[in-house]
């Protein structure tokens, strides 16, 4: 841990001065530029995206990983948040960290947990892009929980009871399927929701998402210089007029991410997506899950990258182009322009 996609990987570990712990970190800033900006939102942005320290234990039967710093969590089609109050509203400044039993091929994870949807993890160096996409701004990213895991011979098992989107109410359901047919293909399906209801309604709790349900299909192909991993997901907001959600409403996306690694740290990653809600703006009590009911949206992102040892350089340029959107809930200061272009650079160190 942390995972990566790549093309950033963690540096070596440092050992640490209480015995086998393995410590590792970055430090990053980013630079934001778009156009269309909404009100309230500024079209540039300069600030810190990651000062993180991991430190953790893998040896033995029983491990454990801690992450603790400030970040920032960039999304395609959503406005800027500052780094200070990403960390205050989001996570804040202990954002993962869980204890890990392990016995052969079964573990067990206790604490704050990556989750296990999506093909996007939460942090930016993370991932292919520096931006997370429009399928990511469906999916929780930390869940407070326990987590179960068992491989045997080329499939793999996970099962998570927590808390969601961060609700602190245990009552989400998670489970995992992974099967490898060699070490360059693997096959994954994923599901999981909420089997309760719960009316809360913050940043890092919203009312619709944390009370939906989400499915993932998952295809990885990583050999030589390619890495390519398409993904289908549907998600589904059951109606509970007890929580205020007077009509249900769901979401089906898809999305590729693709990264060819050159020689001398030079890649290119680019993700194409494209994501369709339900619904009619012409209904009352229709619900909004993207930019307004019935809408849709197309992205398309490309990240040039350069790693020399532990330095790093990358750059995003994308386009959001919002279909059958409803006035007033697309981009510009009117709310009416389907399109967002956007720049973001990003550079640092993996020490």
């Amino acid at each position: 841990m942390p995972s990566m996609s790549g093309p950033l990987a963690t540096a070596s570990p440092h050992e640490g001065p209480f015995g086998k712990l393995q410590i590792t970190g970055i430090l990053s800033g980013m630079g934001w530029s778009e156009g269309d900006h909404i009100t309230g939102d500024s079209p540039t942005h300069w600030d810190v995206s990651n000062a993180q320290v991991f430190v953790q234990k893998t040896t033995g039967w029983w491990q454990f990983y801690l992450q603790g710093g400030v970040y920032n969590l960039p999304a395609l089609g959503t406005p800027f948040l500052a780094t200070g109050d990403t960390v205050k509203n989001i996570y804040g400044p202990f954002p993962q960290g869980y204890l890990k039993l392990v016995k052969g091929n079964f573990n067990v994870e206790v604490g704050a947990l990556p989750t296990l949807i999506g093909a996007e993890y939460t942090f930016s160096f993370q991932n292919m892009n520096i931006e997370r996409g429009l399928l990511w701004n469906q999916e929780n990213a930390v869940n407070r929980g326990i987590q179960l895991n068992d491989t045997y011979k080329k499939l793999s098992v996970s099962f998570s009871w927590n808390d969601g989107f961060y609700s602190n109410r245990y009552s989400w359901l998670w489970g995992s399927l992974a099967y490898a047919f060699n070490s360059s293909n693997t096959l994954s399906f994923v599901a999981g929701g909420n089997a309760g209801a719960y009316a809360k309604n913050t940043l890092v709790t919203p009312l619709l998402l944390n009370n939906e349900a989400i499915y993932n299909l998952l295809y990885t192909y990583s050999h030589g210089h390619w890495v390519i991993n398409p993904y289908l997901q549907y998600t589904n907001v059951p109606e509970n007029a007890r929580i205020g959600i007077l009509r249900g409403a769901h979401t089906n996306g898809g999305a590729l991410l693709v990264t060819y690694n050159f020689k001398h740290g030079v890649s290119l990653s680019a993700r194409p997506e494209y994501i369709k809600t339900s619904g009619t703006f012409l209904d009352p009590n229709a619900i909004n899950l993207l930019y307004g009911p019935g809408s849709g949206a197309f992205s398309f992102t490309v990240t040039p990258t350069y790693v020399k040892d532990g330095f790093f350089m990358r750059g995003d340029v994308s386009i959001v182009h919002a279909t059958n959107s409803t006035p007033g809930f697309v981009f510009g200061t009117s709310g009416l322009s389907t399109n967002q272009p956007r720049g973001v650079l990003e550079a640092g160190f993996m020490f």
